[in-house]
């Protein structure tokens, strides 16, 4: 693992349908599946000193999937808070969670608050899940905070800059995304953390999210290692010393 780490790695973890169906499996065993990579993969990230890990685990839009899928997937994140929480929690990991938590069924968002206040001390690696999450409701929420309170009287059109707006973002506190990793060859954002991501560096792999490993992450982060962050400046001017 290189020395230059994203701060704030993010990873939509495609293909999870795919590779069970490679493998004459019904969809389901992919999640299952994908759900052991999230483990190691998170663990992984705390151990080599990612400040944030955001993964897209729930879509907006996934809940159009079929009614059974989406059944098992919310059962499947029941399962994983249940038997990984004191895992979460040795290894000094804050979980949290982005989205439109209220469409999330009743015991499952109790069990998730739950989890999230259990680990809200820990002082590692912020674990973030995006469940029930997309970047344009996001902004549509942020957008709607923001109009209620402009009727109320109590924002002014010109309070609004980006540092104020980004205040307004599910946990303002994670910062922009360095590292955005996609897997399974699919090579769009699929409306995630659309204002994040602004300046991020993008990776695309093949891999089907249940085929990547550890080695896979330590490609991509050397990868981000590799690239020149400019931020809309000259390479001069990121060379150059600054002045006294």
């Amino acid at each position: 693992m290189p020395e230059s780490l994203p701060r704030h790695l993010a990873v939509i973890m495609d293909g999870n349908g795919r590779w069970a169906k490679k493998r004459g499996m019904p969809r389901v065993m992919g999640h299952r599946k994908g759900v052991e990579v999230v483990k190691d993969i998170a663990l992984y990230s705390a151990e080599v000193g990612i400040s944030y890990l955001s993964l897209f685990a729930f879509s907006m839009e996934n809940w159009k999937r079929p009614g059974d899928e989406v059944g098992f997937l919310m059962r499947l994140l029941d399962d994983y808070i249940e038997r990984e929480l004191e895992t979460i929690l040795s290894n000094n990991i804050r979980l949290t969670a982005s989205g439109r938590m209220a469409l999330l069924p009743e015991g499952t968002r109790k069990k998730l608050e739950a989890a999230i206040e259990r680990s809200s001390s820990n002082g590692g690696m912020v674990l973030n899940l995006a469940l029930s999450y997309g970047g344009r409701s996001e902004i549509i929420d942020v957008a709607r905070r923001m109009a209620e309170e402009a009727k109320n009287g109590t924002l002014q059109p010109e309070d609004i800059d980006e540092e104020f707006f980004k205040s307004y973002l599910y946990n303002p506190e994670i910062p922009d995304v360095d590292l955005l990793i996609r897997t399974s060859g699919e090579m769009r954002i699929s409306n995630f953390q659309l204002w994040r991501i602004a300046y991020s560096e993008l990776y695309f792999t093949d891999k089907y999210w249940p085929d990547f490993s550890r080695a896979d992450l330590d490609e991509a982060v050397q990868s981000f290692a590799g690239r020149e962050r400019r931020f809309g400046k000259t390479t001069d001017q990121i060379d150059s010393p600054k002045s006294d």
